[in-house]
């Protein structure tokens, strides 16, 4: 099974666009498609992302929190993290380090600038939502 670290970014697009790639993505992780990876560093970025005043009308209370409690419960977290510098931005840093120290295939994001340039980081894959479900879909079909 494929295990995963979704990027801060896809997390809350999820909640934003129900519709969307991402919370397509995020019902493949609840429906037991591939294991999700995060850290408690993460998850403190994706706490205090979803308390920005600029999301609030954009995200429910309630959805934030069931994500956070979801992520907080059927997640797998990564131990110890590395000291990564792969990104000039420090979060991303802790994507890619909880990605390498949970023994992740990828990392999803739809950081254009930054992650995804890097295209691969020790042996961790970083790609899109839309690869990923791809990548779902053709491992799905291989069954």
């Amino acid at each position: 099974m494929q295990r995963m670290v979704l990027d801060t970014n896809v997390l809350v697009s999820a909640l934003i666009n129900p519709g969307g790639l991402p919370n397509q993505l995020l019902q493949h992780w609840e429906n037991g498609d591939f294991t999700l990876v995060t850290s408690t560093g993460q998850l403190d970025e994706v706490e205090r992302v979803l308390a920005y005043e600029k999301l609030r009308r954009f995200i429910r209370p309630e959805d934030a929190a069931r994500l956070v409690a979801n992520l907080r419960r059927l997640a797998t977290f990564a131990g110890a993290l590395p000291e990564i510098v792969a990104s000039h931005d420090s979060s991303d840093n802790v994507i890619l380090a909880t990605a390498i120290a949970g023994h992740a295939s990828h990392v999803v994001t739809g950081d254009k600038g930054d992650l995804l340039a890097l295209k691969q980081v020790e042996g961790v894959s970083i790609i899109t939502v839309r690869e990923a479900i791809e990548l779902l879909a053709s491992l799905a079909g291989g069954k």
